[in-house]
């Protein structure tokens, strides 16, 4: 290969590569496999007790008030590598995808500026903040 030629064609390799990274990246669904699937499993169903599920029950935490901000707030979350609007995006699309039947009718996805101000506040104790949680949602479903 002529020496030109060679460097252009490492150059389109590289554009290639950068581009299918970005392409990748780009849905929700992809969002969530690499950074949620692997202890939530690809379809969301955890593995419980020590890796909570994300189907159907999120909707009606939603509902309850400090629920939303749970979502963004646990370790997994809030402190992952990702953007917060990555983060954004990710959450909203595990609430459509996987709780759309709990949702209520009158629900609004998170918003960045939600995401960013909930992702501030550490969740000290997870457990005992969701246990208080679904004491909430069980109250209210009664």
């Amino acid at each position: 290969m002529r020496p030109k030629l060679a460097a252009h064609h490492g150059l389109v390799m590289l554009l290639l590569l950068a581009t299918a990274n970005s392409a990748y990246a780009e849905g929700e669904r992809e969002l969530y496999l690499l950074h949620c699937g692997g202890c939530h499993r690809p379809h969301g169903y955890g593995a419980e007790p020590e890796v909570p599920g994300l189907r159907d029950a999120l909707g009606k935490m939603v509902q309850v008030e400090g629920g939303r901000d749970y979502l963004i707030r646990v370790p997994g979350a809030a402190q992952s590598p990702i953007t917060d609007r990555e983060l954004q995006r990710i959450v909203n699309w595990i609430l459509l995808e996987f709780n759309a039947d709990t949702l209520p009718p009158d629900f609004t996805p998170l918003s960045l500026q939600e995401v960013s101000m909930a992702r501030t506040n550490v969740l000290a104790d997870p457990l005992k903040f969701r246990q208080q949680l679904w004491r909430q949602v069980l109250a209210t479903s009664q």
